[in-house]
């Protein structure tokens, strides 16, 4: 349903705009021979890699005091099951805690990508726009986002000059 609305809006605008100029980019081409981009994606991993083994430390580390009291229970008094046991929730909402700091949707791994691929994201968009104010282009559409192109002729795909302009030749 999605995909025929922008269809018809697209055509709509077409056929009445008339001499109205478009072009196309593929962002994912774009952002693939940017070699900042591909840096601030290698960081991006290791810091996660990096964070998601503190998780999971932690999470076996629970999980280890769970087995442990499974073993023991059967020897303990009321007064250690219980204290064991807030213990082990203790432990497990420690992991919980620090894997939505670090992975949640304000977390830490959001605001460190946000640092590294919003100036990239600026510049192409700036490179983006001057090249559509000085050719003229109403609109540009990313071809490697938008599911609803089914062809774009090659003449109008402005990908390559995008790069130029942000000073990569490929």
């Amino acid at each position: 349903m999605k995909k025929i609305l922008i269809i018809a809006v697209l055509a709509m605008t077409a056929m009445t705009a008339g001499a109205q100029k478009f072009a196309l980019l593929d962002m994912e081409y774009i952002l693939n021979n940017i070699p900042a981009y591909e840096r601030a994606n290698e960081q991006l991993n290791q810091v996660s890699k990096k964070w998601q083994a503190e998780v999971d430390a932690i999470s076996n580390e629970a999980s280890t005091m769970y087995k442990n009291y499974q073993n023991e229970v059967v020897f303990l008094s009321q007064e250690q099951k219980k204290e064991r046991q807030e213990a082990i929730m203790n432990k497990e909402k420690e992991a919980g805690e620090l894997k939505r700091k670090y992975f949640g949707p304000e977390g830490e791994l959001f605001k460190k990508r946000e640092s590294l691929m919003t100036p990239i994201q600026d510049e192409i968009y700036n490179a983006v726009k001057e090249i559509s104010e000085l050719r003229g282009y109403s609109l540009v559409l990313d071809r490697a986002s938008d599911t609803g192109i089914i062809f774009g002729s090659p003449k109008i795909d402005i990908s390559n000059e995008v790069l130029e302009k942000l000073g990569y030749s490929n």
